[in-house]
């Protein structure tokens, strides 16, 4: 496979959109105080639609129709580090408050520029983990948050 020159002026302009292995997810939480940092691991990021069939009369064929959209949670994991200790703060102040909120999950790439966005509206967490501890190992404890929400696309609305 032939590599592609990159000019003197512009590498990093050129650089920016590759799909690479280095991707991290950022959360943003709209009118907040929390920054939960970047997440490694990004699952369950998905949209589904019931399926509804009808067949007219004495028609030898069936007609589908979409239904009801439904999301999947998402569950975001990273190793644990200082960004946990701001995760458990939102997680008190959202247990206190008890009201959905709205916010965006980034995919950014290498340079820390986004690549995709899942606009999330009334999303919460419901539920958090930390992997065991183990001091003889070699691997770090795994920080895990699961996200569910009301939907991402954006040509989908609540109904006023």
């Amino acid at each position: 496979m032939p590599s592609i020159p990159l000019s003197a002026g512009k590498p990093l302009e050129q650089l920016t959109g590759q799909v690479g292995m280095s991707h991290r997810y950022v959360i943003q939480i709209d009118d907040s105080d929390y920054e939960l940092g970047a997440w490694t691991k990004a699952a369950g990021l998905g949209v589904s639609w019931q399926k509804h069939t009808y067949r007219a009369g004495n028609a030898t064929y069936e007609s589908i129709l979409p239904g009801n959209v439904s999301y999947t949670n998402i569950t975001l994991s990273r190793a644990a580090g200082r960004d946990s200790g701001k995760v458990q703060k939102w997680l008190v102040t959202v247990s206190q408050d008890r009201r959905s909120l709205s916010g965006a999950i980034y995919l950014v790439d290498f340079l820390g520029l986004p690549v995709v966005t899942w606009e999330l509206r009334e999303f919460f967490p419901i539920g958090w983990r930390l992997t065991e501890f183990d001091s003889g190992g070699s691997r770090p404890a795994i920080e895990t948050l699961e996200l569910t929400h009301t939907g991402f696309l954006k040509a989908e609305s609540k109904a006023p």
